[in-house]
């Protein structure tokens, strides 16, 4: 019993800025194994397949952030309470806010499932997807969508884990699922030939792997998790407080995608070698952003923990520490990307494709110029969601959307293809503008219901 408690971690004694690094470094590695799944696809697909279907699965990055991301959100958010009972020490609650979080989970699994499939094509025809790639886009796309079950199984049981205090083994479970992604890629695309529906089954299979892994281990290390038949039964008043939580993380999300959907059917406009080069350039953003995403996903269950034991004053010493961390990281990738941006690219795009490559530098050195603004969006939104103000954090999610829609639209009338290159940056401006005084205010009312 004891070396299974030992795996949880108590997050609410000791030097935040120590606490949450080590529980940072973790998830960084587990974000960047997963990000393999789309690197692997990606690179493959570009390599083998060529550019067209490079532009196709490029083109569903956005519609596959607003969907996926809603679920990897709401999973997120039913994770919180849990923290919150786990600092508080009230097992008996925290076993019933996982049991209906389960239960929820396979709701949202289904419905989410079939509706995303049925109108995955007409999205597609509304984003503007071009002819030439556009088969390649929907079956990539579709086969992902069916695959939702394993993005819940997976990403809900991962959350469940760090909210206990462990950030470790699901990057174990991750990596073994990142290898055997690029097995799979390496045999359904080489071997099989099934083009980027092979890319897509990869993808799900391994994920879905990765989610039985968690499983097996939830139940074999978490006896705190072990309730009774009782505590398993479905609970209105457990599965309300989930969603007033997780469905606005969820909806975070899928409101910040609708602005890059706007931003994907601008760069759709411009033509297969713009899509491609920001293509390459949006997924090596994804994998260098790691460091910055895992800082601020960090203080959920962090900021959860202390909240729930009433130790207020640490919320604020841990967002400081993260912020200044992830300014550190901002400047170190910058610099990486000023001077290996170009060559990085190559991974992606042959290297005669010197238009794409320019296009996608060009993306890249813009898009982390503004990185520094991006870790305060990570670690105050998640600050916030800890907190339990998951409502007020979803509108810096509205703020991210209108800044989107104004550089696709206006930018890029005025600027062209510089309009979509600033897209980024004006977002997280437009969020931390919202962001940074909405933690005041929630802190204050914490305060003034006696946490402090």
């Amino acid at each position: 019993m004891s070396a299974k408690k030992s795996k949880m971690k108590n997050l609410t004694e000791g030097s935040p800025a120590k606490l949450i690094i080590g529980f940072a470094i973790p998830m960084f590695l587990g974000m960047l194994f997963q990000q393999f799944y789309s690197m692997v696809d990606t690179m493959i697909v570009g390599k083998f397949l060529g550019l067209k279907p490079l532009a196709g699965v490029g083109s569903t990055g956005s519609l596959n952030f607003m969907v996926i991301g809603f679920c990897i959100g709401v999973c997120n958010g039913f994770a919180i309470p849990v923290a919150q009972k786990f600092g508080a020490k009230d097992e008996s609650a925290l076993r019933r806010f996982v049991a209906n979080a389960t239960w929820l989970c396979v709701g949202f699994a289904v419905v989410m499932t079939l509706a995303s499939s049925v109108f995955c094509r007409d999205i597609l025809l509304f984003l503007r997807t071009p002819e030439d790639v556009f088969q390649y886009a929907y079956w990539y796309m579709l086969i992902i969508f069916l695959g939702i079950p394993c993005t819940f199984l997976y990403n809900f049981l991962a959350a469940l884990i760090r909210s206990l205090g462990d950030s470790r083994t699901p990057v174990v479970f991750l990596a073994i699922s990142s290898v055997l992604n690029i097995g799979l890629d390496l045999l359904f695309i080489l071997l099989f030939r099934w083009g980027v529906i092979g890319a897509a089954l990869a993808t799900v299979l391994s994920q879905g792997i990765s989610g039985i892994c968690c499983l097996w281990y939830v139940g074999k290390t978490f006896p705190i998790l072990h309730g009774s038949r009782s505590e398993w039964r479905a609970q209105p008043k457990y599965m309300v407080r989930l969603c007033t939580i997780g469905i606005p993380m969820g909806l975070q999300y899928s409101i910040t995608a609708i602005g890059t959907l706007v931003i994907q059917a601008a760069v759709n406009g411009f033509g297969a070698t713009v899509m491609a080069g920001v293509t390459a350039a949006g997924r090596l953003g994804n994998f260098l952003s790691c460091p910055i995403e895992a800082l601020g996903q960090t203080m959920a269950p962090y900021v959860g923990q202390n909240v729930g034991a009433g130790k207020l004053d640490r919320v604020g010493k841990g967002l400081k520490a993260a912020s200044l961390m992830g300014f550190c990281v901002s400047a170190v990738l910058l610099a990486i990307v000023v001077l290996f941006g170009r060559r990085m690219s190559v991974l992606f795009l042959d290297a005669n494709e010197v238009e794409a490559m320019g296009y996608a530098y060009q993306y890249m050195t813009v898009t982390a110029a503004g990185y520094c603004l991006l870790t305060l969006v990570n670690t105050v939104r998640f600050t916030i969601q800890g907190m339990g103000f998951s409502g007020i954090a979803i509108l810096a999610g509205v703020f991210e959307m209108a800044a989107r829609t104004l550089a696709g639209t206006l930018l890029v009338a005025v600027s062209g293809y510089f309009g979509i290159c600033m897209a980024n940056t004006l977002a997280w401006i437009f969020a931390d503008a919202f962001l940074i005084p909405a933690f005041f205010l929630c802190r204050r009312k914490l305060a003034k219901e006696g946490l402090e």
